[in-house]
């Protein structure tokens, strides 16, 4: 009998980032015409500004060691982390000849600290396996009785396809193109689409002290975040006082737990190396040596300069006060809050201002060993549009590669 099946079956694909490049290379691969539509006249703008501009490329990490570091989701991914995780991701780029290296934390960068790089070995790699590229913006998916079977451009333009992959992103960094088409696009054949907020964003001050230390960097601290009375996230690191409130690593860590809106605190122990034994005889050695002092000068070993008036105001305590006038309680008190410095939360930054996006198409309706609507045949997804997104550390362009790699291929297959 003769097969109907395709031989090579016509892929478009919507979406020119890591994902999108990475699905149409390996849809390419598997024999699949490819088509990669892009929005912007240059492929991969926001992937060319991740990292601060070096690409934290992925983590070099285990499949199971980055399905713990996923926030959301998780287990939807095990399936495309386990088929493509992080050693298959080097394998690639090294074979494109950019080579890596492995920093703090096991997050991998090219040796060239150049995204541009990581950018570049993925076009030549388009070019390579004869993906064809157009400028343009999807307008709405094509169907015919009931299947995807193509997109229409806001010039009118339609690009008929037997199978689409929508990569087109999130809602963070807007101005790369990265605007939430994708979204209304899945939402017209039927997906249901998570409410997007930001993920590894900063947070908003409830209240004027971190704008009185703007600018102020504190490293080793330790970082809980409350939601009530209860620690939904804990950390240790880096954070950055801001005119808003607070951002850095740890920060933006914990604002992945930040879901609806509830009653949130940051508690940081400015001391975490000490617990409050030691950090008592410490500052009574200190205070001893500097018995005539003014408070706000007795403790400058023991704080930032930017630090002091904060904390002695946060504890009740009056600047100009003689060490040697300090009551137990008053010691007591500043000890306190150099354990707990509270910071309220009145929220999140704008989804713009995010490093990832929280939200979007819902997991349960694709099939999490192809990317595959469950909804729509000829219908496939990759990427940051999905509801799934995780720490920094390179943990999220992981996700972009692994499902990336799933939805090329089984768009290619048919499958």
């Amino acid at each position: 009998m003769r097969s109907t099946k395709k031989l090579s079956p016509e892929v478009l694909v919507i979406g020119g980032g890591a994902a999108g490049m990475f699905a149409a290379i390996q849809a390419a691969r598997c024999g699949a015409n490819v088509t990669l539509l892009e929005r912007n006249p240059r492929l991969g703008r926001k992937l060319g500004i991740t990292g601060k501009g070096r690409c934290n490329v992925t983590n070099q990490a285990t499949a199971r060691e980055v399905l713990q570091n996923i926030t959301r989701n998780g287990k939807f991914l095990s399936s495309a982390l386990y088929a493509f995780p992080p050693e298959s991701v080097m394998a690639f780029f090294e074979e494109q000849g950019v080579p890596l290296k492995v920093e703090r934390g096991n997050r991998v960068f090219p040796v060239s600290d150049k995204a541009g790089d990581i950018v570049g070995a993925l076009k030549t790699a388009l070019y390579r396996a004869g993906v064809k590229l157009v400028t343009g913006r999807a307008k709405k998916l094509l169907l015919g009785s009931g299947t995807v079977c193509g997109a229409e451009l806001e010039d009118g333009t339609r690009l008929e396809a037997d199978r689409v992959i929508l990569a087109t992103g999130g809602k963070s960094y807007p101005l790369t193109g990265s605007t939430g088409d994708g979204y209304a696009l899945a939402a017209s054949v039927g997906h249901h689409i998570t409410p997007p907020i930001g993920s590894l964003v900063p947070l908003e001050e409830n209240g004027n002290w971190c704008r009185r230390m703007q600018g102020l960097s504190l490293r080793n601290v330790g970082v809980k975040l409350l939601a009530g009375e209860k620690c939904i996230y804990s950390d240790f690191g880096e954070l950055l006082f801001t005119h808003f409130g607070l951002s850095g690593p740890t920060i933006l860590s914990a604002s992945a737990h930040m879901r609806a809106q509830a009653d949130y605190t940051v508690v940081i122990d400015l001391k975490p190396a000490l617990d409050e034994a030691a950090l008592d005889a410490r500052v009574l050695r200190d205070f001893a040596e500097q018995q005539n002092r003014t408070l706000e000068h007795a403790v400058t070993g023991l704080y930032p300069s930017a630090l002091i008036p904060v904390i002695l105001e946060k504890a009740g305590l009056d600047p100009e006060k003689r060490v040697n006038a300090l009551t137990r309680p008053e010691r007591l008190a500043l000890e306190r809050e150099t354990k707990r410095f509270t910071v309220k939360i009145a929220g999140l930054r704008p989804v713009e201002e995010a490093i990832v996006t929280s939200g979007g198409v819902e997991p349960k309706e694709v099939d999490p060993r192809t990317m595959a609507s469950k909804l729509c045949p000829g219908l496939f997804f990759a990427g940051e549009i999905l509801d799934c997104d995780a720490y920094t550390g390179g943990f999220n362009l992981q996700i972009a590669w692994s499902t990336g790699y799933l939805a090329g291929r089984a768009a290619a297959e048919g499958e």
